[in-house]
């Protein structure tokens, strides 16, 4: 009866040893993994603005009405550069900042002159009525470090990308970023 009970216990330390076996494969592939991923992740942020900005960006011009910019802003379009007719920018929206102008005021709100301008939209309402005057812009000469960093610090989901006169060449945005991120560490 030992002899059996002896063969089982040695049957299950072999069995233990060869799961620690593969579990420390499993381990260290999983590290290498990270690891080259860490290092493949430390080169993004060299990489420049213009590889990985949308080149195929929505233009609106300020005397657009909201109407035809909401019935722009279709599929996975998220925001809209206001250019001139030499496509240089004048202001930036988002989706957010159109959700702000027809959000609900509160209960017990305060209503100034200026207030009562911006919530009576209609659909006579026009793009330059919303739009933000002075956008924070990414030069088309930067690269991702600076781009992350702006983004990080200001809130910001989306950066037009401007040239020295500022004429818009793309936009950048957190999910063109993250895509690169995850290509990258396949």
């Amino acid at each position: 009866m030992e002899k059996a009970g002896d063969k089982l216990e040695k049957t299950a330390k072999a069995k233990t040893k060869k799961m620690q076996i593969i579990v420390g494969k499993r381990r260290h592939v999983q590290l290498e993994k990270r690891k080259e991923m860490s290092h493949n992740i430390k080169y993004i942020s060299k990489v420049p603005v213009k590889l990985v900005m949308d080149k195929d960006f929505l233009k609106v011009h300020p005397e657009d009405s909201l109407v035809e910019l909401v019935g722009k802003l279709r599929g996975e379009e998220t925001s809209a550069v206001v250019v001139d007719d030499e496509g240089k920018l004048l202001g930036f929206i988002t989706a957010k900042d159109l959700l702000k102008f027809f959000a609900p005021l509160h209960r017990h709100t305060v209503i100034g002159l200026g207030l009562l301008k911006r919530y009576s939209l209609t659909r006579a309402s026009y793009v330059r009525d919303i739009m933000i005057t002075k956008p924070i812009t990414i030069t088309i000469d930067d690269y991702l470090d600076h781009a992350i960093k702006l983004m990080v610090e200001t809130g910001k989901h989306h950066l037009p990308v401007v040239d020295k006169e500022k004429r818009v060449h793309g936009v950048l945005e957190v999910k063109d970023i993250v895509r690169l991120i995850r290509i990258v560490s396949l």
